[in-house]
């Protein structure tokens, strides 16, 4: 009976060492992680959630380490990542010294304030709600030299490290130094002003452009476009600013009942560039307009084979003519997909 006492002793012992001081986790990916947010449920609530995890194979051992370095009083809210084969010694230590994991904010191309608060939500400690209403609230952003229309303009579309408990005023305040570095580097803000144009303009003017192709070269020339009708005081006619306007990024064709809406951004009832940017343009096509060259472009339309690529025309007559050959294909178009569906 000693016998068996004793080597049920050593099993423990050496079961506990392992756990200890080489390897406590049973999870089978290289790394996981958790989230914690301080306050709620305390050293329970944190052991429940490493055991779900398979961080830690037995919550007493945890619990008595963890109380014995004041983990519990030490550990701030975060996101951390644990690597297989983590002890628990240096598990407790890494949550007690407040070793967190970074979260990546991948920003591409955003089109309302809703989907913005959705993605910011999505990978941080807040819930969608919250984030909408700092993001629709003046106050809010006014320490960032911005307001509610201009709010997309301090976005440039990238790849950001934040800490998962990171303040929207620091989250904020991160994407300004990176927009205020952008507009520093490049001769940006010398280009734009030998257009005439605020940074702000060029922004807005770079998320129309971009909402209308993925061609970098039909880029250019559509940037060249709506510059000349700028500087001739014609309105932009610019479709995207139409479905912005309706708030359906689902529509596919622009017909003349959609034009009579009253909506500022409605660029073919007002003239100028809409009060602010329609979406998130990526960095390449804001300096394709900033590079976009000297045309004498007043018009153009997709080309009626659906490749993608535009008609680029300088009086109306032509470009009458390639619109006209656009909607007759168009109009063949959906006829047969409205037939196939019969």
């Amino acid at each position: 009976m000693k016998k068996l006492l004793l080597s049920l002793f050593l099993a423990l012992s050496i079961y506990i060492a392992y756990s200890v001081f080489v390897n406590s986790t049973h999870f089978e990916k290289a790394q996981t992680s958790f989230n914690y947010t301080k306050g709620q449920g305390g050293l329970d609530a944190l052991t429940d959630t490493l055991m779900a995890k398979k961080i830690i194979r037995e919550p007493w051992s945890f619990k008595l380490i963890a109380t014995v370095l004041n983990v519990e009083d030490r550990m701030k809210s975060g996101r951390f990542m644990v690597k297989r084969h983590t002890s628990l010694l240096n598990l407790v230590r890494m949550l007690r010294n407040n070793r967190q994991a970074t979260v990546k904010l991948v920003l591409n191309k955003v089109r309302t304030k809703g989907e913005l608060a959705k993605l910011i939500a999505d990978e941080f400690e807040k819930d969608s709600t919250t984030v909408m209403q700092f993001l629709t609230n003046n106050d809010s952003l006014q320490a960032f030299n911005t307001d509610t229309t201009q709010l997309f303009t301090l976005l440039i579309p990238n790849t950001y490290e934040f800490y998962w408990s990171s303040s929207m005023a620091q989250i904020l305040g991160k994407l300004q130094k990176e927009q205020i570095r952008f507009w520093s580097e490049n001769n940006r803000i010398q280009k734009a002003a030998a257009k005439g144009m605020s940074q702000n303009q060029i922004y807005t003017l770079a998320s129309i452009v971009e909402e209308e192709t993925n061609f970098d070269s039909d880029k250019s020339l559509i940037a060249s476009v709506y510059q000349n009708r700028l500087k001739k005081q014609m309105p932009l006619q610019a479709c995207p600013t139409i479905k912005y306007a309706m708030q359906d990024f689902t529509i596919t064709r622009i017909y003349e009942k959609y034009l009579t809406n009253t909506s500022p951004y409605n660029t073919y009832r007002v003239k100028g560039l809409p009060p602010g940017p329609i979406c998130t343009p990526a960095a390449k096509t804001i300096d394709l307009v900033l590079d976009a060259p000297k045309t004498d472009y007043i018009y153009f339309v997709a080309k009626a084979d659906f490749s993608g690529y535009h008609h680029f025309s300088t009086n109306y007559a032509e470009h009458d003519r390639y619109a006209k050959e656009y909607q007759k294909k168009l109009d063949a178009y959906q006829a047969k997909k409205a037939k196939e569906k019969e």
